[in-house]
């Protein structure tokens, strides 16, 4: 009984923010006619680095909508954010014929991207991103091409466990001093 209860309160906090990204009403002849029905794409985020997607048909569109967002939060996947608001790296993402292109970009730049993907990036949280999709503008295989992009995101932190190092020797040096390939500038006497 008290887990239904915790279960109960922690549904209630609204925690996810949700974005209608697509509402398709599609029809079935059948004998008597043609019965319509409704079909939703919805996208789900907490703004702090989970984001999911998720789509739902029904008869009405109130419950088409609640069936899709129910989805969308059993498949959230978490994705590394630099300082909270940006990308860690540029990366490309694809699904069927649609492709896109993420760049990490500077304070300030706010979301380039369009239409399915400006709505992945605000429910994500991230603040400076530009995007690019090419090919398909479905959708349904942009939002698929930005979440399979996405789920290749990796940390400075996830790369350094990876390969058995510190996240210090993987970062490149910030102090000024030269590396071995480039050297000071020999200054000439007159």
């Amino acid at each position: 009984m008290a887990r239904d209860d915790n279960r109960r309160g922690r549904d209630e906090t609204p925690e996810f923010a949700d974005r209608l990204v697509a509402i398709n009403r599609v029809s079935k002849t059948v004998k008597g006619g043609k019965r319509f029905g409704f079909a939703a794409l919805v996208v789900v985020g907490d703004q702090k680095g989970r984001v999911g997607f998720g789509k739902g048909k029904a008869k009405e569109v109130p419950e088409a909508i609640r069936k899709a967002t129910e989805q969308a939060k059993r498949q959230m996947i978490r994705v590394p954010l630099r300082e909270g608001r940006t990308l860690h790296h540029d990366m490309e993402g694809r699904h069927g014929a649609g492709k896109v292109i993420m760049r990490t970009a500077p304070q300030g730049t706010g979301i380039i991207a369009g239409g399915p993907m400006r709505a992945v990036f605000e429910m994500l949280g991230v603040q400076d991103v530009v995007a690019k999709s090419n090919g398909s503008q479905n959708p349904y295989n942009m939002i698929r091409a930005t979440m399979d992009g996405l789920a290749k995101e990796s940390s400075p932190r996830m790369v350094a466990q990876r390969r058995g190092k510190k996240v210090a020797d993987i970062l490149p040096k910030e102090d000024g001093s030269k590396s071995k390939g480039e050297q000071a500038p020999v200054a000439q006497e007159a």
